[in-house]
């Protein structure tokens, strides 16, 4: 992408939006972000990002700021747990839709598509390519309303024409991540007691820079009708903690929770959470996809085609945490 390009782009404001803002102004492209509260999103604001009211649930207001783009980056989603399930299929699946139609009826030349290893639910200690397709229940609404967007929305349109490249990050991480899990990492540098999932849980550790990148590289050389999966190197929570302990010389402080307790515990707040708001953390769903489970993505074709080189979770873990050495 070496000549000026214009992207629209949703999920602007969201972790990995903002990094993908700032490299595509890195790249000399123009951005036009679209954001549902313009006084939340000033942060975005630089030469070359404008600014455009509009939610992806909302199709109509959709048209005008992606009327002229070059490409559309789809990151906008909902994904934190045991919260208003409704909503969350309305933004993850019918606001794909929305995003979609609208690249369709306005014939953009391309389009990326922001997925997830979560569709996948759970691997079984097993790494699965781009060929592989889950069927079953899910763990979650969020991996459930992924699921839909991906195989119901996303490859039907794929199917009739639309240039879209798809995209499967892993757990991402990274400087300025808020997430459950960014947060207990903070608390931990800082010497709180934290508590993590034991057991054989698998994360591929995805970090934020690398995968803005992966969404550049996919735009530049993604073939449209492809999916590529973006995940970074896959450890347990014990094998990052372990890694986070070498590279800030810290002594951390965690308790570990067997998968079988987190299993057992997810059945009684399941009902209890019915009657009762409870934090994310204590949700039913949070403690299903913790309980051992493994998502696991084989990030080779994505190398292979896109060049893309996720970083080592030593080198993301300094990144994060501001460690030079």
């Amino acid at each position: 992408m070496k000549t000026k390009k214009r992207f629209f782009i949703t999920g602007g404001t969201g972790f990995i939006g903002v990094y993908l803002i700032k490299q595509l102004r890195e790249a000399g492209h123009e951005v036009v972000a679209l954001v549902r509260d313009l006084s939340s999103a000033r942060h975005l604001l630089a030469p070359g990002v404008e600014l455009a009211w509009g939610d992806i649930t909302n199709r109509t207001t959709l048209k005008d700021p992606m009327k002229g783009a070059d490409g559309i980056f789809h990151l906008a989603g909902r994904y934190k747990y045991g919260i208003d399930f409704s909503q969350t299929e309305k933004i993850n699946v019918e606001g794909t839709r929305n995003v979609l139609e609208t690249m369709q009826e306005l014939e953009i030349p391309k389009g990326v598509y922001t997925s997830t290893l979560a569709v996948n639910s759970d691997t079984k200690g097993l790494p699965k390519d781009e060929t592989y397709r889950y069927q079953g229940a899910h763990l979650s609404v969020y991996d459930k309303t992924k699921w839909q967007a991906h195989y119901e929305v996303a490859e039907p349109f794929i199917r009739q024409g639309l240039p879209l490249v798809i995209l499967m990050p892993g757990m991402v991480y990274g400087p300025g991540d808020t997430s459950q899990l960014g947060n207990l990492l903070q608390k931990a540098v800082k010497g709180k007691w934290i508590t993590l999932p034991g057991g054989k849980t698998l994360l591929c550790w995805s970090h934020v820079k690398d995968i803005a990148r992966a969404h550049l590289l996919a735009m530049e050389k993604g073939n449209p009708g492809e999916t590529y999966i973006i995940s970074g190197p896959c450890h347990t929570y014990r094998q990052g903690i372990k890694k986070l302990k070498q590279v800030t010389g810290r002594k951390l402080h965690v308790i570990w929770i067997p998968p079988w307790m987190l299993k057992g515990m997810s059945k009684p707040m399941a009902l209890l959470e019915k009657v009762l708001p409870l934090p994310a953390s204590f949700s039913s769903e949070a403690m299903r996809v913790t309980a051992g489970t493994t998502y696991y993505g084989d990030n080779s074709k994505a190398k292979r085609e896109l060049g893309y080189s996720p970083r080592s979770l030593e080198q993301g873990l300094k990144d994060t945490f501001g460690i030079k050495q």
